[in-house]
């Protein structure tokens, strides 16, 4: 068996994307055959400008094939990305143009590494195994305030997401917000979330400070769809004295909160360069509140973000400003969390000022939610999208 593995973003690529996909492949390989193999074709480290892990153009690891593909450097832009990804989209029909495949898995919060997966699929007659972590449709909408060229693209977009989709023979939703966007489809669906990586399970963290102030700490992509511009530097500057912000990462809407720091004269909050899985350990073990927020747009009702998960098993306090069926998810799962609504100071500054603390105990949420045990239920689902194998059910659930 010869499994095609799609990923734009692997290891040591610092993303939700990378963790999920390398977690994924090291479970699969626990299942396989010797003589069973995974193409994996990504890209090199690109995630942030300002934090590429040094990686190989190709490595071979037993079974395991990786493939990385050069990308040009980017701010993390539209226009960027699509430049980006046409590199990818060229490098990967030049490696895989005379080679055959059992099965293709591609995983998309990155609509066009699935519809790129779709068409290899289509090409070369392959079953397709789709992930899907995100709606470019929905985000478009509602991201894109150019009306001409939201006019243009949406179409185009749906026309793509449809193919794509329809080209699948098994279909995972990591958000079962997502649901409603496929109701028409037929082929079998899995709801099979981010889960919990080993990394956060592996590590103790003292679940109170002397810190004073006290630290409000959130660590990822600094963009669009987070929209801290929107909340932070006014919260901050109300919160002068009694908090500190400590944001950790990079991306696309970083320049719009230092200007707004600036225009606010804020000193309370510390902007700080992505830093690796060591390091930012340290920074969760040394804060006192764990921040997660996204912009207030409808296409965010439906998405469940990651960074809920890592939260989760860290056992401190988590503000989370979250609509949709993200809240949905939190206050079934984590009903210690203090949940604000988006862009809204106000609810936020309440939420903060009224908390009481309290014992926070989440070993029912790691247990349900451990990577381990969620990879292990999807690479059962993948590898039986391949005939020709006898996968019985006590190899799979080995």
């Amino acid at each position: 068996m010869k499994l095609l593995f799609l990923s734009f973003y692997f290891q040591p690529d610092l993303c939700a994307g990378s963790f999920r996909s390398t977690a994924l492949v090291d479970a699969l390989c626990k299942k396989l055959d010797p003589d069973d193999t995974i193409e994996i074709i990504t890209t090199m480290p690109n995630r942030y400008r300002s934090l590429r892990n040094p990686a190989k153009f190709y490595e071979q690891h037993n079974n395991v094939t990786i493939h990385r593909i050069p990308m040009p450097d980017h701010e993390g832009g539209f226009i960027d990305q699509a430049l980006a990804f046409w590199e990818y989209w060229k490098g990967v029909w030049q490696l895989i143009e005379n080679q055959h495949y059992d099965l293709i898995y591609a995983t998309s919060a990155r609509l066009f590494t699935a519809f790129l997966g779709a068409r290899i699929s289509n090409k070369k007659g392959v079953k397709l195994y789709l992930d899907i972590r995100d709606i470019l449709s929905d985000t478009v909408r509602d991201i894109i305030k150019n009306p001409i060229l939201k006019y243009l693209l949406l179409p185009i977009i749906r026309k793509i997401e449809k193919y794509t989709i329809q080209s699948a023979s098994h279909l995972n939703l990591v958000s079962a917000g997502f649901k409603n966007s496929f109701v028409d489809y037929i082929a079998k669906t899995t709801f099979f979330t981010n889960g919990i990586d080993a990394t956060f399970l592996e590590n103790y963290f003292e679940k109170s400070s002397n810190n004073e102030p006290k630290i409000i700490t959130y660590a990822g992509n600094i963009g669009e769809g987070q929209g801290l511009e929107k909340i932070i530097p006014e919260a901050a500057k109300i919160l002068k004295g009694k908090f500190v912000f400590n944001i950790i990462g990079d991306g696309s809407t970083k320049q719009k909160i230092l200007r707004k720091l600036a225009d606010l004269q804020i000193d309370n909050v510390n902007i700080i360069a992505p830093v690796n899985r060591v390091e930012l350990l340290k920074y969760y073990q040394k804060t006192d509140f764990l921040f997660l927020h996204l912009n207030n747009y409808e296409a965010f009702k439906k998405v469940l973000p990651s960074k809920i998960f890592e939260y989760g098993a860290i056992e401190k306090p988590i503000l989370a400003g979250v609509n949709g069926y993200a809240r949905e998810f939190m206050r079934e799962h984590l009903e210690d969390a203090l949940i604000f609504e988006p862009s809204n100071v106000e609810s936020f500054i309440e939420v903060l000022e009224n908390y009481e603390p309290q014992p926070i105990l989440r070993k029912e949420f790691v247990a349900k939610f451990s990577r381990n045990a969620i990879f292990s239920e999807m690479t059962d689902s993948i590898l039986e999208l391949i005939p020709s194998k006898k996968y019985n059910w006590f190899k799979l659930s080995r």
